[in-house]
């Protein structure tokens, strides 16, 4: 999630006087295809990467095992034919899988285990995205026309993805919702010019003069239940021909813009915590929730005390566009509107209606209470650490990245006395329709130095070097994983592969090695912004914490979320640990005596 405000004492009328969208997004395919790595490669780093995890015994049982699941003429070559071959056939061969794999099957709610962006307010999302670059390569943008007018579906076994932008007739309205209400906005005029600020200004004035009673039953609840209970929900209410209409004009939409009650200022210090968890969730049924539709793709969130962030729902982009396109769409805002609004008089917006029976309202009713249920679970910490930021690992020719993920393993370790096993991600876009891949830790590296940081006996000059050793040692892997070549994706694509081909899963993959190899207790994520921004996710299993940073010259924002069920982990006594870990490691670059 990511934050910050706009000019106090804004008024609610002018916070998105300029939304308004047109999907003129420029995409390459002028990018190589992902490659297969080769299955040697993969398995000798799948042990590498077990060796900081297990005792020797359970290593040595699983090194029998890899070495006969690749041997020649083995199971593993003739899966590494069979995905090499899927490679010569497809766009990119594991992107489909891992959506399906990684999203669309997963049953779990989707509020904490959504991702939101909050940012400064916007009130343009106008113009044309430049093609990306990394490192003088061009970027894969495909996926950019996909965010809008698109939603998740719920369905009995798994969901799908829906895309109105590229249909005969592309919508042309978004959707707006305050206190529970929807509204359809259209944001083009009907000779296909788009909307100008005072027009679009003058609308949402109009919308917040029809919804202004709060009493109103809240029909976004239903998106946030277990995604089977709500698909059978979705089946219950599109029965009704008022509500198919209502919900297909949600779906079919741009985006969503959700006008939410201001947030409870406690401190300053825990506001910006509750203003990442607000766009996360709604912060419960007495508060917002009931302004989202989880499902959608891409909802605007502005609060009325000038807080705003952007909500997305992930299987159809992770964070690094996302952020791409805040950082294009700020650019963008600052430059003037130049057209003149018509005198022609525009329609009233649509209000949305929904009949809701007796069965609905029991689906609301209970999607309350399962919602606050897992608002309540999830523990939100948000800072901005002051101290220095990416220009320090600069300074002594160290990769920022790789810097701060050594910090966080260290942190970690300090709270648990244990190391565990943590995916960072990384963006795979530099190939045709490339997503993500994880880049692991610990390594032995950082093994090593985590054992001797605090031990007194150990000179700083010889923590120095174990630290630039486990830093150079996770810049390698990061650009292992940029070339391609990491082997979380390859070895989820060996036992897929196993799958479609109607295989029992391979012992490699039942093996309780590889089970705690992928229980992954920290998810962290990079995602660089222009702006003071930080992104907010909730972890990916019950005793673990997501963190995500976007580093800045000299401050770096940090947002931790964790599990209140689990006794274990404490979001706010990682955050402390992480916050003096850094500061002595800038004592450990740089000592002041």
């Amino acid at each position: 999630m990511i934050l910050r405000k706009i000019q106090p004492g804004a008024s609610r009328g002018v916070w998105l006087s300029r939304v308004a969208l047109r999907q003129e997004l420029f995409f390459s395919s002028a990018v190589p295809h992902q490659p297969v790595p080769p299955l040697a490669q993969t398995l000798q780093g799948y042990l590498l990467a077990l060796e900081p995890l297990l005792p020797p015994e359970e290593l040595s049982h699983t090194r029998r095992m890899v070495q006969q699941f690749g041997k020649p003429g083995g199971l593993g070559q003739s899966l590494q034919k069979g995905l090499e071959k899927r490679a010569w056939h497809t766009k990119n061969w594991i992107t489909d899988w891992w959506v399906q794999w990684a999203y669309l099957e997963s049953r779990q709610p989707l509020p904490v285990h959504s991702m939101a962006a909050q940012q400064p307010l916007i009130a343009d999302l106008i113009g044309q995205l430049p093609v990306e670059y990394m490192r003088g390569k061009p970027l894969c943008m495909e996926l950019f026309p996909l965010l809008f007018s698109s939603c998740r579906i719920p369905g009995p076994k798994h969901d799908y993805i829906t895309h109105h932008g590229r249909s005969r007739r592309s919508p042309t309205h978004i959707t707006v919702v305050r206190n529970y209400q929807f509204f359809q906005l259209e944001v083009y005029n009907s000779d296909g010019s788009r909307m100008t600020e005072s027009q679009i200004h003058g609308q949402l004035l109009r919308i917040r003069s029809q919804s202004w009673k709060t009493d109103k039953e809240p029909m976004g609840i239903l998106t946030s239940e277990h995604r089977h209970t709500w698909g059978e929900a979705y089946n219950r209410l599109l029965r009704d021909k008022l509500n198919k209409e209502s919900v297909q004009a949600i779906e079919k939409g741009l985006f969503s813009v959700c006008l939410d009650s201001p947030v409870m200022r406690i401190s300053d210090e825990k506001y910006a915590s509750r203003m990442a968890a607000q766009v996360l969730h709604g912060g419960g049924t007495f508060s917002n929730s009931g302004n989202r539709w989880f499902d959608k793709t891409l909802q605007f969130v502005v609060g009325e005390d000038g807080s705003w962030g952007l909500l997305y729902e992930q299987a159809t982009a992770e964070g690094p566009p996302i952020a791409t396109l805040l950082d294009h769409i700020l650019e963008y805002c600052k430059k003037p509107d130049p057209k003149r609004a018509p005198l022609v008089p525009l329609p009233m917006p649509k209000k949305l209606y929904f009949h809701i029976d007796r069965e609905i309202k029991r689906d609301i009713e209970n999607a309350k209470q399962n919602l606050d249920i897992l608002i309540n679970d999830l523990d939100v910490n948000v800072f901005n650490f002051r101290k220095f930021g990416k220009e320090l690992p600069k300074q002594h020719s160290m990769s920022p990245n790789s810097f701060i993920q050594v910090a966080l393993q260290l942190a970690y370790y300090r709270v648990h006395n244990e190391v565990c096993p943590s995916c960072d991600i990384a963006s795979q876009r530099m190939f045709r329709g490339g997503r993500t891949e994880f880049i692991r830790s610990p390594t032995n590296q950082t093994l090593k130095f985590l054992l001797a940081f605090d031990d007194p006996s150990i000179s700083r000059e010889a923590k120095l070097q174990l630290f630039r050793e486990a830093v150079e040692a996770y810049s390698a892997l990061t650009e292992q994983a940029l070339r391609g070549q990491a082997i979380d994706r390859h070895l989820l694509g060996l036992k897929l592969q196993a799958i479609s081909e109607g295989l029992s899963i391979p012992k490699i993959f039942m093996d309780t090695a590889y089970g705690l190899a992928t229980h992954w207790k920290l998810r962290t994520g990079q995602v660089p912004a222009n702006t003071d921004s930080v992104m907010c996710f909730g972890p990916l299993v019950p005793d673990g914490y997501a963190i995500c940073y976007n580093p800045q010259a000299d401050h770096v924002h940090f947002s931790i979320t964790a599990f209140n069920c689990c006794e274990e982990t404490h979001a706010e006594t990682l955050a402390l640990t992480l916050k003096n870990t850094l500061c002595e490691l800038q004592e450990l670059l740089q000592p002041t005596v």
